[in-house]
């Protein structure tokens, strides 16, 4: 049987669900000199790029941006089927008393959020958590929310999100929901 692809998002609606979300940020975080947006691998960390980029063209300021590597601090170890290759994890400066946000591209079961927080606590105490996705999906195993979502995209569970990003995998920006 073969899948089936539909786009949700292409790439003019995931810029304008980013720049949206930088809005939002910047509202929430008038001291953009101590923020912190930590991308979980892989796309998160564009997502977290293209947001540190509005803003600083919004704000004239630049939060700092991150890399959190949670491939050691998954749950689902043994039940995935590919194995995630760990990426380092680069914090460009000290989490203490700082406010966080971290950034995904997909928001569904909370699994991948809560192994972000289990690899935050070696790296200090920031002031606050935050959670910006491009898109969530639903279906949470874990009383975990965002706080900055791009857009809430309702799936069945056998259904998959597939986001694609120009700068990683060499096709247009997108989002589509993949049906097996």
């Amino acid at each position: 049987m073969k899948e089936t692809e539909r786009i949700e998002m292409d790439a003019d609606a995931i810029q304008k669900a980013i720049r949206r979300m930088a809005h939002e940020i910047i509202e929430r975080h008038p001291s953009l000199e101590t923020l912190v947006l930590a991308g979980i691998p892989t796309r998160g960390v564009e997502v977290a790029r293209r947001l540190v980029e509005h803003i600083e063209k919004i704000e004239h300021r630049r939060p700092f941006l991150a890399t959190l590597d949670i491939s050691m601090h998954r749950d689902d170890l043994s039940t995935r089927g590919k194995v995630t290759v760990p990426v380092p994890t680069q914090l460009p400066v000290d989490l203490d008393g700082r406010a966080l946000v971290i950034v995904d591209d997909v928001f569904f079961t909370g699994r991948s959020c809560r192994a972000a927080l289990d690899a935050l606590a070696s790296f200090g105490r920031p002031s606050q958590i935050q959670l910006a996705v491009l898109v969530d999906r639903g279906h949470r195993e874990l009383p975990i929310r965002a706080d900055f979502v791009g857009k809430n995209l309702p799936t069945s569970r056998r259904e998959r999100i597939r986001v694609r990003f120009e700068t990683l995998d060499h096709v247009p920006d997108s989002v589509k929901v993949v049906t097996p």
